[in-house]
């Protein structure tokens, strides 16, 4: 277990040996003056032309180990010079050491340089100067890597940390009881957390000792690493190790002082990801050495002082490590070495905000829609007045959340609480755990708890025994490869102790809990605390007892918001109702008067702030849900995580115009037109519904050599001057120029409203004739498949078969607009025309292609394309490029991969079922219409007059804003709502809004 070298008494010589052997041999003389050593004779040398450090070795040294270290140093002397570590003083014939005799026996005897400075434990010490001992000590780690020498290899050295549990027997020489206990815990988490990784870590040669005594300092700056007389191939992280544990001795702050000692480390030198995982770890054991090798070797030598001089310190440190849990100081080294405290931190983060991950409401009700406040229970924050009354903060509390129309109150995520200042948030840092890491959602007592993914009851606690915050429920979840994660309820009632059980399986929506009440609150109203977390932090005893910290230091919450992430991820508020001071309605307004044009509208009397989408809802900056019924725009889902992901990826990589070739381009445009009947099979890629309106005007000019087109009255086509021209829903509306000369309006096939009645069986052919009366030889007639701005009209069937047929008779090419109703939206198709059982010459498409990104098309036939190409070139700088494609490839995935038109004809039918049955309770619905999620609900004054309730569907798309419904109005009255919300509208969202709308209709009726 021990080496000779540690068996022998220290060197004995006299000064007048010592003075009189240096003028022999190294030609040096001077004052002498002795210095600390555990097993040599070191004595210091003034003298007139320099300092020296003369080093007389015990008489065990074997000559290849002081070899090792000249030529270690000879080798750092030549890798990086301005390293500062002592240099070699040869003798007077050129060798590195003298050999000297005495009553022990023969010594070898070394000189080295005097390196300036004082020993580090001597000190006071500054930021700099701790970044720069790492810095140090990584340009050292540097500097070795190459380095190698027989010698080196030395596994029976003592100190040798690689070898710790070799000194454990020695803990017996411990003198007090609880001091050996202490020891003894440190070497049995070496054993179970380092010794198995061990084998798998990187060996080198290393110093092994910058203790604080070897490590030199003047100012903010390392001025020295002395005495490599530990030094040996091992563990390469042995090196950080050692010099953390003595650089940690009686600190203040652990954790900011590993910061820098770790971080100035890699800036110079990288550790990987299993170094980091032990450093800590070897840290403890090299505390656990320390005092166990010091106690030994002082019992057989108790004179030497020096033996014992880091004793009390090791155990004042070795205290304070233990009492963390030995996870936590995993996560220091990481943060500390830049990397995210927790390995699995991003990977569970990602899953909990990918499709995969579909958590329920943790409350009886949606919270995405719910009304919510946030409650802040800062210093000084409202109502914390009441603070030492939960009954008066309640009545407070009930009071704000009414006048706001709110039915939660929300205490956010890594608030700093000065209110947490009792003996449970005391912890080794410098101050106390202040900083909210969970939510808070306040609300009545008893309410019950839910789980919001399936999972397994990990624990179920009664924290009573020791603090006021009541039964905890711990749920264990699986975040797919990445792993298992937990989510903590808190402060909940003591009911909850029969509700789950450990090992319990639950589904998600089952009750696992109710709030309890303020007893059990920490003192405050009732609320449950919702807090995720990475990792369980287990202690020694490798066992979750059920109780976890719900707030961590401020010093500390880079770590801390690791291990326990914004459980927001699950929850689904706003991240934009924690801010502190978000812009006002008023002052938005303002500045949208103020810099855009006055020209663009806003929807409701009182608008909306939204700031963030996610499936079939939009959120508020108040945090405040909506069901969005009528954004046809992000055809697949608000921020549809596939759709996002292919943008930043190509986005990412390349980003450029159509005059280069790009293999996304083809893929996508075979992809798309494959989705058409023959003969569609020619794509031109635009930006917007508008541009393809004018590419197809433009081609049907060209190729026909005519000017005039037929369009269907109330029809519209895009804001661009040609696009307007042919929208009669713009130009014979207010601010409206009339009628072009070369524009010819056919009627609007509406069955409710139109001139022939939906009992007519022939009414499509007879409506068809305007199309033949319009102009007698046109360039293109234009229709939409099913009319949006005419009142979300469905046409009678046989009319566009009749249509086509009067256009092309008289030369016509036939365009259909699918800007809004394609892609599957109306259910028992991919595209709206083929409802009709036509096939249109040219197809405009828009808003679903890119959910939202900038992207359209023309698709027509490969005889009309060629008949285009007159030499005349076209080109869309933008469209189709390699974005835009990767973004339509995406949302043609997830169309097809989650089913997407064939909810949209299950839902669709649904709502029209549903709004039958509304028609049957209320007056005011005169009809209903529609395919798949395509649909309007016209509002009447008189169903015998059919007199459109224009003021009346004004207020019922108002009033469902007010209660979380988003719907619009539009036909030529605007009286008709119109539904076309994206089609991941599922059968929940259909309840909903069938049930809101049901409730308006009865408050405004």
């Amino acid at each position: 277990m021990t080496s000779d070298v540690f068996a022998q008494a220290p060197p004995s010589l006299a000064d007048a040996d010592v003075a009189a052997g240096l003028r022999v041999d190294f030609g040096l003389s001077g004052t002498l003056i002795p210095l600390d050593s555990e097993r040599d004779r070191n004595v210091r040398l003034v003298g007139p032309d320099g300092e020296w450090v003369v080093k007389v070795a015990n008489v065990a040294e074997h000559p290849a180990t002081l070899d090792l270290q000249h030529r270690a140093l000879d080798h750092i002397a030549r890798v990086d010079p301005a390293l500062p570590v002592p240099r070699v003083w040869h003798t007077v014939d050129g060798a590195p050491t003298a050999r000297w005799a005495s009553d022990q026996g023969d010594h070898l005897v070394r000189c080295v340089t005097w390196l300036p400075g004082r020993p580090l434990a001597t000190v006071a010490r500054t930021e700099a100067l701790e970044r720069d001992l790492g810095r140090t000590l990584g340009r050292l780690s540097a500097a070795l890597v190459g380095f190698g020498h027989p010698a080196a290899h030395r596994p029976d050295f003592l100190w040798n940390l690689d070898h710790a549990q070799d000194v454990r027997p020695w803990t017996a020489d411990i003198a007090d009881a609880d001091d050996r206990a202490l020891v003894e815990r440190a070497f049995d988490r070496h054993l179970r957390r380092a010794v198995p990784l061990l084998p798998r870590l990187r060996a080198a040669v290393v110093h092994h000792d910058a203790n604080d005594y070897n490590v030199l300092a003047d100012g903010d700056e390392v001025t020295g690493l002395i005495d490599f007389g530990d030094m040996l191939v091992a563990r390469q992280v042995n090196e950080l190790a050692v010099a953390l544990a003595y650089a940690l001795l009686d600190q203040a702050d652990l954790v900011a002082v590993t910061r820098r000692v770790v971080g100035g480390y890699v800036a110079e030198f990288a550790l990987d990801e299993r170094e980091l995982q032990v450093l800590f770890d070897l840290v403890v054991a090299r505390l656990a050495m320390s005092v166990t090798i010091s106690s030994h070797r002082a019992r057989d030598f108790a004179d030497n002082d020096y033996l014992l001089v880091s004793q009390a310190p090791a155990l004042r440190l070795l205290r304070r490590l233990m009492a963390v849990r030995p996870e936590f100081w995993h996560f220091v080294a990481r943060d500390a070495a830049g990397l995210t405290p927790v390995p699995r931190h991003d990977a569970i983060v990602a899953w909990m905000h990918s499709p995969e991950c579909n958590p329920g409401p943790v409350l009886p009700f949606d919270l995405t829609r719910a009304g919510r406040m946030l409650l802040s229970l800062a210093d000084g924050a409202p109502g914390t007045e009441h603070a030492a009354d939960p009954v008066a903060y309640e009545a407070w509390m009930r009071a704000e959340l009414q006048a706001r129309d709110a039915v939660v109150g929300v205490g956010a995520y890594d608030e700093d609480r000065t209110c947490y200042q009792g003996d449970q948030f005391r912890t080794d840092a410098p101050e106390p755990r202040s900083v909210h890491v969970g939510i808070d959602l306040f609300i009545d007592a008893d309410t019950p708890v839910r789980a919001m993914l399936p999972g397994t009851v990990l624990s179920v606690v009664d924290n009573d025994a020791a603090y006021d915050y009541g039964p905890t429920v711990v749920l264990q979840h699986e975040a797919g490869d990445a792993g298992p994660f937990w989510v903590l309820y808190g402060h909940l009632s003591r009911r909850t102790l029969t509700t789950v059980q450990p090992g319990q399986q639950v589904a998600a929506g089952d009750v696992v809990g109710c709030i309890g009440d303020h007893t059990v609150n920490g003192g405050w109203s009732p609320h449950v605390h919702v807090q995720v977390m990475t990792d369980l932090l287990v202690g020694d005893d490798g066992v979750f007892h059920g109780n976890f910290e719900g707030a961590g230091e401020p010093s500390r919450m880079s770590i801390w918001r690791s291990i326990v992430p914004d459980a927001n991820a699950l929850i689904r508020l706003a991240p934009e109702m924690f801010d502190p001071s978000p812009p006002s309605t008023d002052a938005l307004l303002d500045a949208r008067r103020a810099h855009l044009g006055p020209s663009l509208s806003i929807s409701y009397r009182r608008p909306l702030t939204i700031v963030r989408g996610e499936g079939a809802y939009l959120v508020d900056a108040t945090g405040r849900g909506y069901l969005d019924c009528v954004n046809n725009v992000c055809h697949v889902g608000h921020a549809h995580p596939h759709v996002v992901g292919a943008l930043a990826r190509q986005a990412a990589v390349l980003n450029t115009n159509t005059r280069y070739l790009h293999p996304l381009m083809g893929r996508y445009a075979e992809r798309l037109t494959a989705l058409f009947p023959e003969p569609l099979r020619v794509v031109y890629f635009v930006n917007s519904g508008s541009e393809a309106t004018e590419l197809a005007l433009r081609i049907a000019r060209t190729v026909t050599g005519r000017r005039d087109v037929v369009a269907v009255d109330w029809g519209y086509h895009g804001n661009t001057a040609a696009a307007i021209e042919v929208s009669a829903y713009k130009f014979n509306r207010k601010g409206g120029a009339g009628k072009a000369d070369h524009v010819h309006l056919a009627e609007l096939p509406d069955p409710y409203r139109g001139r022939f009645g939906t009992d007519v069986p022939d009414a499509g052919e007879r409506y068809a004739e305007s199309v033949r009366d319009a102009h007698p030889a046109p360039a293109a007639f234009i229709a939409e498949s099913i009319s949006g701005c005419g009142g979300q009209v469905v046409f009678p069937q046989g009319y566009l078969a009749a249509a086509y047929a009067h256009a092309r008779a008289a030369g016509a090419l036939c365009i259909a607009d699918e800007v809004q109703v394609g892609f599957g939206r109306v259910g028992a198709a991919m595209w709206g025309f083929e409802l009709q059982g036509v096939v249109p010459d040219i197809v405009t498409l828009g808003k679903p292609m890119g959910n939202g990104h900038p992207l359209a098309a023309v698709v027509t036939t490969a005889e009309i394309a060629s008949a285009f190409a007159n030499g005349m070139e076209f080109f869309s700088t933008f469209g189709g490029n390699p974005v835009s494609c990767a973004v339509g490839m995406a949302v043609l995935d997830v169309i097809e991969g989650e089913g997407l038109q064939a909810r949209a004809r299950d839902v669709g039918g649904m709502l029209l079922d549903g709004f039958v049955d509304l028609q049957a309770r209320h007056e005011a619905i005169g009809h209903v219409r529609g395919e798949g999620l395509y649909l309007g609900v016209d509002l009447v004054v008189d169903r015998a007059t059919c007199q459109p309730a224009t003021a009346l569907a004004a207020d019922v798309a108002n009033a469902l804003r007010d209660r979380g419904v988003l719907v619009s109005t539009d036909g030529p009255a605007d009286n008709v709502l119109k539904i076309k919300p994206p089609i991941v509208f599922d059968s929940h969202d259909a309840e909903v809004l069938l049930a809101e709308l049901d409730a308006t209709l009865v408050r405004l009726g």
